[in-house]
């Protein structure tokens, strides 16, 4: 089976799932896509169950995809591209603390809280799974995933505030939590890490991605206000998008920070100084048909995925064991840095609640599981991991208006004063 023929089933499953979804179950994309996917799944190993081997065929062409490729070096560039270009950069800027704060001190504490209860968990359930192991499901468990974020509260009549702290924060946070990915797992497949060496990886990843995603938005920016056609700016918006995360990749910077930031600044500056009326209506029509497919994409291979995640009775309960440490682990690496920036703590504990059943976790992370090298530990992780971002998706996905409209949400506002007087 060649690529064309593995897209064109995805595609078409993608839009099946899609019209069933709105037409019946009438989820958020994502999640109804995710649902469907795990359906099917489930349908073929029932079916193989009883013979009939279609879960052999459709296994054939799961493992045909590349999905930590696919997703981590080709699809992600364009939806973080996607996610950012609509994000007004004000509100960003208003809640620029929250964002930084939660996005880097937020991911190393969960990562450790997570580590060291799951290692508890693993030894418990007579698992054995080294430490520094444990550290890296950890890291690959603790970013938010902005594809599912993003998708989720565009649907949401949520504060303003409340969105773009979560949206900004999934945005920045995969830089870090990728980088410290790839520490730990070097030194858990017996390299080691200076502190040095670990400081000047995560400046050159985060701050060099940051430099070259601005100096690639400033040009693009420059190419775009010298012209007025929207078929040509939109074809080098997407160049940009693809071009520029694959390049800072291979320069060892963290692409998708990079392109974040050249998201920004395009959907930001060159919106406003370098677009024409008709350029924006053509371009935002573009980049949500863009996203929409490769969501529509994306969640269908997660729900797909199941085929490959082989669960046993032990696998299954840490997974069930990890959806709590992770939530607790998210709730207090939200409240603990940012607890710092408080006056009144009873406020920072209400919003807190907000952000860490909003935490989703997405495609990301089951690629990063994915992507680790074949260690006995490797199939414990991704089964561990493939339950907990089932669970984020669905219930927390589903869930989450609810706790949009509880009167929690409404101390939102408090928390971007709290921190402007005591910043």
């Amino acid at each position: 089976m060649d690529f064309f023929d593995l897209i064109t089933i995805l595609i078409i499953l993608s839009a099946v799932f899609s019209y069933l979804n709105f037409r019946y179950l009438r989820m958020p994309s994502s999640i109804g896509l995710l649902l469907c996917g795990l359906i099917l799944s489930l349908g073929l190993i029932a079916a193989g169950h009883l013979g009939l081997h279609s879960d052999a065929m459709a296994l054939d062409i799961i493992r045909h995809v590349d999905f930590n490729r696919l997703l981590l070096s080709g699809m992600l560039g364009l939806l973080l591209f996607a996610g950012a270009l609509h994000i007004d950069l004000g509100d960003l800027i208003a809640e620029k603390w929250v964002i930084l704060v939660l996005s880097t001190a937020g991911v190393i504490v969960s990562t450790l809280v997570v580590g060291s209860l799951m290692w508890l968990v693993f030894g418990l359930l007579g698992m054995p799974i080294p430490f520094l192991f444990c550290l890296v499901f950890g890291a690959l468990i603790s970013p938010t995933d902005p594809v599912a974020v993003l998708d989720v509260l565009s649907r949401l009549n949520a504060p303003v505030s409340l969105r773009t702290q979560i949206a900004g924060e999934a945005l920045f946070n995969d830089g870090i939590g990728v980088v410290t990915f790839i520490v730990l797992l070097r030194m858990a497949v017996g390299g080691t890490a200076s502190i040095e060496n670990i400081a000047w990886l995560f400046a050159v990843e985060a701050l060099g991605g940051v430099l070259f995603g601005l100096a690639a938005g400033w040009v693009t920016y420059r190419m775009l206000k010298s012209i007025d056609n929207y078929k040509t700016e939109i074809l080098i918006t997407l160049a940009l998008a693809m071009g520029g995360y694959a390049f800072a990749n291979s320069l060892h910077l963290s692409g998708p920070l990079a392109i974040v930031t050249a998201g920004l600044l395009i959907g930001n500056h060159g919106r406003s100084f370098a677009m024409s009326p008709m350029t924006k209506e053509r371009l935002d029509a573009f980049w949500e048909l863009v996203d929409e497919i490769l969501n529509g994409v994306l969640f269908v291979l997660i729900g797909l995925e199941m085929l490959v995640v082989d669960f046993t009775a032990r696998s299954l309960l840490a997974g069930i064991i990890a959806i709590p440490i992770v939530l607790l682990a998210r709730f207090v690496s939200t409240g603990l840095p940012l607890g710092l920036f408080y006056r009144r703590t009873w406020v920072g504990f209400r919003t807190v609640g907000i952000l860490t059943w909003g935490g989703l976790r997405g495609g990301i992370a089951v690629a990063l599981a994915l992507s680790l090298p074949d260690v006995p530990v490797r199939g414990w992780i991704l089964n561990v991991t493939y339950s907990v971002v089932v669970f984020s998706i669905l219930v927390q996905g589903l869930t989450l208006e609810r706790f949009t409209r509880a009167p929690a949400a409404k101390v939102v506002p408090a928390l971007r004063q709290d921190m402007d007087h005591t910043s």
